[in-house]
């Protein structure tokens, strides 16, 4: 594969067969590559677009043999109206103030995604990650990528995501907060907050990753309405009004 965006002919490597983390009894593969940020946004623009998703440098999308539940998903915010909820859910939370930071690693940092691990996803791949294992996670991104720090009134860190900025939007790569904040669903508002980023700074999309029907892990991507997925023949709007 070649692109306008990069002189160099592109790799694409397949995964092995493993077990699917959305669905189970399935099996998973991805082909993935990886991506220089010295060659520029443009490339990871199109690969998002394309339906890819990135991890640090590589760049990835499912490629299972026998099915295809995953769908990239993304939110058209020029036709986005906040439900009643999604407006409650940013009252709960203009206490709190938002800075847009490079992506650089820091212990304050690292100690909130500790704790949300520990809480949240205690069994999950990510389990057990030390600061190296952070810092390569933020900082090996690419040369748009931000993260966003939300601090309390107090001035303690509370919630993060990490961003990647495209020509048509933000894509939200990971967040994670304090746990003792669930009631006010943060995850929830950090998502609601970059739509409102993206209507101020005139992008048409926020993208939110996967969506995988029948996945209680990703139901939540489907009350962000209107939703677009990606199928073969371009992106579309979902079906379905708020799950």
């Amino acid at each position: 594969m070649t692109h306008p965006f990069t002189t160099r002919q592109l790799p694409f490597f397949l995964t092995a067969p493993t077990p699917c983390p959305y669905l189970p009894g399935r099996l998973e593969r991805k082909v993935f590559t990886r991506v220089d940020p010295a060659e520029g946004p443009g490339l990871n623009d199109a690969l998002t677009h394309a339906g890819f998703r990135r991890s640090q440098s590589i760049l990835y999308r499912p490629a299972c043999e026998l099915c295809s539940a995953c769908k990239s998903a993304r939110i058209p915010v020029a036709d986005f109206i906040f439900s009643r909820s999604q407006r409650r859910i940013l009252k709960r939370n203009d206490d709190l103030t938002v800075e847009i930071k490079p992506a650089e690693a820091t212990p304050e940092q690292f100690g909130l995604m500790s704790l949300y691990l520990e809480s949240r996803h205690g069994d999950g791949d990510m389990a057990g990650m030390d600061f190296f294992d952070y810092a390569t996670m933020v900082e090996d991104g690419m040369q748009r990528t931000q993260i966003a720090e939300y601090r309390d009134p107090d001035g303690v860190l509370v919630a993060a995501a990490l961003i990647d900025e495209l020509a048509d939007g933000y894509s939200l790569i990971y967040s994670f907060y304090d746990p003792a904040r669930q009631p006010g669903s943060p995850g929830t508002f950090m998502i609601l907050d970059h739509v409102r980023r993206a209507q101020a700074a005139g992008l048409p999309h926020v993208y939110l990753g996967y969506w995988v029907e029948g996945s209680a892990k990703m139901d939540y991507k489907a009350r962000f309405s209107p939703l677009e997925i990606l199928e073969p023949g371009g992106w579309r709007p979902m079906n379905d009004g708020p799950a």
